[in-house]
């Protein structure tokens, strides 16, 4: 399974549980990068790379406000103007979730990508 993927279904599959902690392994740059915009928009809690000699882990805290998440697969390349088309596919409303893409600027949010008047490829989404 590809691992941005199992992320995203682990970290659902434990929010659904009511979980308040999740690990997920292996762990990679991009994933940390996915994390990161998820905590700034408050979907997860803080979270840390653990290395246990076998590429590493996240133990990331979970909030309780995931409703569903998931990898966009394969990676549509998208310019600012289609972001209105992938999140009528994807999220559930008009101002409710983000999608997660990564551009020449780093890896952001469709909201700031398209303030920063940058396109690139969908990673995930989140609600």
């Amino acid at each position: 399974m590809e691992p941005i993927s199992n992320m995203f279904s682990s970290i659902l599959n434990n929010e659904r549980r009511h979980k308040h902690e999740c690990i997920v392994y292996p762990a990679s740059k991009l994933m940390g990068q996915v994390l990161r915009v998820m905590q700034k928009y408050g979907y997860v809690g803080e979270f840390e790379f653990v290395d246990d000699g076998r590429g590493g882990k996240f133990k990331i805290q979970l909030l309780g406000r995931v409703n569903d998440c998931g990898s966009v697969r394969p990676r549509f390349s998208s310019t600012i103007g289609e972001f209105e088309k992938w999140g009528k596919r994807f999220l559930p409303s008009r101002d409710v979730g983000i999608l997660i893409l990564t551009t020449p600027k780093g890896v952001i949010a469709h909201k700031e990508a398209r303030e920063a008047g940058a396109g690139g490829q969908l990673l995930g989404y989140v609600f």
